[in-house]
């Protein structure tokens, strides 16, 4: 699937088993592929971050946070699931129900599994040289308009349902401010952004709780 030979077999099998195959260990704790998925969503990040500041060395720091949070969101990483082949190889419970972020976990677990059997070099080799290359459109990527707020706006007012965009303290430092913002959805909580500025942060907050309610596919498949 990915042109090399794995050296520990286990970790691979762990990276696909999904939680409802999983079995209990030490107690409560289940041996699915939930830890693989947190260290493979930190190394695809660092990775990512990598790759844009190298390849766009005249853009913001704002520009770039923008274009990782897209290479790594959830529907992102869905589609690439599928175009790499590891929705195939997922276990899971036939009788449990089928998430559709079933295959971008198993990717980021699959990434982690990688990174413990080959090490941090081969890695970043990898999803640069197999994954980046042959299966992510980097300039369609670019030119995607993506206001998440006017996205969260149009699907409240089609639910009729109440939408607040809190802001919350401003950190501000010798040089610059940082802004947060919460979603309110009806006044529960939802996504929590950050941001250099407001329009930043409500930004992030939106898109994470588009992320959150799965209210489309936004980027293309």
């Amino acid at each position: 699937m990915l042109g090399f030979w794995p050296e520990n077999i286990h970790l691979y099998r762990q990276a696909f088993r999904h939680r409802s195959k999983s079995e209990p260990v030490n107690g409560n704790f289940r041996n699915s592929n939930e830890r693989l998925e947190y260290l493979g969503d930190a190394v695809l990040g660092a990775v990512i971050a990598h790759y844009l500041f190298k390849k766009f060395p005249y853009r913001d720091e704002g520009f770039l946070t923008e274009m990782r949070s897209r290479l790594v969101s959830r529907n992102y990483l869905n589609s690439l699931a599928v175009k790499i082949g590891v929705d195939k190889l997922i276990v899971a419970d036939e009788h449990s129900v089928v998430s559709k972020t079933m295959g971008g976990d198993s990717f980021e677990a699959l990434m982690g599994a990688i990174y413990l059997d080959k090490g941090f070099d081969f890695t970043f080799k990898l999803i640069l040289n197999r994954i980046i290359r042959f299966h992510v459109d980097i300039d369609e990527i670019e030119q995607l308009d993506l206001n998440f707020k006017s996205k969260i706006i149009n699907w409240a007012q089609k639910q009729k349902v109440n939408l607040v965009f809190e802001a919350q303290e401003e950190l501000k430092g010798k040089s610059q401010k940082m802004y947060f913002v919460n979603v309110l959805i009806d006044g529960k909580p939802y996504g929590k952004g950050n941001g250099l500025s407001k329009k930043q942060a409500e930004q992030d907050a939106a898109r994470q709780t588009i992320e959150m309610l799965r209210i489309n596919d936004t980027f293309p498949t």
